[in-house]
């Protein structure tokens, strides 16, 4: 995918089969509509091995793609490199970064926020306080939240 317009991204480790991340899946979605347009688009990945988890095969990543009509780019870590290299160890896993002198810079790593089972209820949203404040110029509030959802499901060996 082209992104030559982002300032940053919101990276989110997701999978098609933790209950957690069905639960975040509007909010997922509600993120990507609010700050795609401000150049922060989420890019998900799928880093999950089918082998251990059939459900989040990459067949499967495209038929829960297109029934939720995902907006946003939906992508296979197959070889499970990239989330080795992030170090995310749940699905969800939210890392938003921001380009700074040609890199990619970590300003937020964890939860969406902090009610996983009502939206309505949750009183701090750290997701969107980090990326209102990075758009304002301002310091991020909260860097860093212990990522609440399923492991990551490893590939054997």
């Amino acid at each position: 995918a082209e992104y030559k317009d982002a300032d940053g991204f919101i990276v989110s480790f997701w999978c098609n089969t933790c209950p957690v991340v069905k639960k975040y899946d509007q909010r997922l979605q509600d993120l990507h509509a609010k700050y795609a347009p401000k150049g922060y688009p989420v890019v998900a990945i799928n880093p999950n091995d089918p082998a251990v988890s059939p459900g989040d095969s990459f067949e499967k990543m495209k038929e829960t793609a297109a029934s939720k009509n995902y907006r946003f780019d939906y992508l296979f870590d197959e070889t499970q490199e990239v989330v080795r290299k992030y170090g995310a160890t749940n699905t969800p896993h939210i890392y938003i970064l921001s380009w700074r002198d040609g890199k990619l810079v970590v300003e937020y790593v964890g939860a969406i926020d902090n009610n996983v089972d009502d939206a309505g209820m949750a009183d701090r949203k750290y997701a969107e306080d980090a990326l209102d404040s990075i758009l304002e110029g301002r310091p991020v509030p909260v860097a860093g939240t212990k990522a609440v959802g399923c492991t990551i499901k490893w590939k054997k060996g």
